[in-house]
């Protein structure tokens, strides 16, 4: 990636870029729509991310190239939205629109490319990876350094507040904190950041569906407007708040729809406690069930899987080698994310391509399967020259 996302600057713009950075993205693991209702998650940063190239202007023009789009994107000084081909831009501006609520300098001028080895749609938040990277190279190009907290919540005020998405400090957090055999665990209210060593033998496997994953629409607000009503219903803040006693003995003046989302996030923070203590004791099979009771909850209660993704998870919860099976990421579509042992894939055994078939038996349709493994998180790969 560093040789490809260097050449698609060469290309765009001459010249060798100053400043190469990266992000992972990431699998959430556990704690599906947790994060913004101030409750806990589990979060995996995966070697795969976004890399970003860039150097400094001599004037004030910023130009803007993408691998995934054939034409340059120009814009001014002013941080105005762009929509269409070029809305991908939104998400650096957001940051840069962020960088100045919190007193840092923005760069005048700059070319800037970015490429990504994630797949799009996939629930593996290409976004949060594009916002820290993004936030590492302007820093850079500015010579000012944050703490990685910072970093982290100038990712998020990006997406909230320029983007237009409701989302919590997940996405951001696990791309900011991640560490290869680790999961990060996040205390959403606070918020904290710490890792979980996870238990050797263990594998994520990621069966992309490639089914509608767009968190801009309605869906995701709609969900996020439940919970705050939940939240109100209840008399608490936030729902993480709340506990599942209060909930259990409230529900019944809650309406039937607001009590469904309540009791996933109220129950999804509860199983990331349970999976922590079956994390420290190497309990894979635990592991697997917390995650399958996981989607479950996110089918019935909250409403944001698929039938796509259900009868992916109704498969391979039945397969040798597999402890469990969820949704990943914001749901609407997207992917599932397996839980399995070494076994599990290998050429002998062909598991993975059975799943791939037996998706594209059902749905006409296929499935892109990818075996992640766990990474280290945002980092400056070529720092500014000094």
């Amino acid at each position: 990636m560093l040789e490809r996302v260097s050449d698609l600057f060469r290309q765009s713009f001459g010249g060798e870029p100053a400043v190469i950075t990266r992000a992972p993205g990431r699998i959430e693991f556990i704690g599906n729509h947790t994060d913004y209702n101030g409750g806990t998650v589990l979060g995996a940063a995966v070697d795969g991310g976004l890399w970003v190239a860039a150097s400094p202007r001599r004037d004030a023009r910023r130009r803007w190239r993408s691998a995934i789009g054939e034409a340059v994107v120009e814009t001014g000084e002013a941080l105005v939205k762009l929509e269409g081909e070029s809305a991908w831009v939104n998400y650096p501006q957001g940051v840069m629109a962020a960088m100045q609520s919190h007193g840092l300098t923005l760069p005048a001028g700059f070319d800037y490319a970015v490429a990504s080895d994630l797949p799009v749609g996939a629930g593996l938040s290409s976004s949060a990876a594009i916002e820290l990277s993004s936030a590492l190279a302007f820093l850079e190009l500015t010579n000012q350094s944050v703490d990685r907290e910072t970093l982290v919540k100038i990712g998020r005020q990006a997406e909230n507040d320029f983007v237009g998405v409701p989302c919590g400090i997940l996405d951001q957090g696990v791309s900011g904190f991640g560490r290869r055999d680790h999961l990060v665990f996040i205390d959403c209210r606070r918020p904290e950041f710490s890792t979980v060593p996870l238990p050797a033998g263990a594998h994520f496997w990621i069966f992309n569906t490639h089914t509608k994953h767009a968190l801009v629409d309605g869906l995701y607000s709609a969900r996020h407007a439940e919970c705050m009503a939940a939240a109100a219903d209840l008399g608490v803040e936030q729902l993480a708040d709340a506990s599942l006693e209060l909930f259990y003995r409230e529900q019944s003046r809650l309406s039937p729809t607001v009590a469904k989302r309540a009791r996933h996030v109220l129950e999804e923070i509860d199983r990331v406690g349970q999976t922590i203590a079956a994390l420290n004791a190497a309990d894979l099979s635990a592991l697997g069930r917390h995650l399958t009771a996981s989607h479950r909850s996110s089918q019935h209660a909250f409403e944001n899987s698929t039938p796509e993704l259900d009868s992916l998870v109704d498969q391979l919860t039945t397969m040798a080698g597999v402890y469990g099976a969820r949704l990943t990421g914001g749901g609407f579509g997207g992917a599932v994310m397996a839980l399995t042992d070494g076994s599990f894939g290998e050429a002998y055994v062909k598991l993975a391509d059975q799943v791939a078939e037996g998706y594209r038996s059902r749905w006409g349709a296929e499935a892109q399967v990818l075996h992640l493994l766990t990474d280290d998180g945002a980092e400056v790969i070529r720092a500014m020259p000094s």
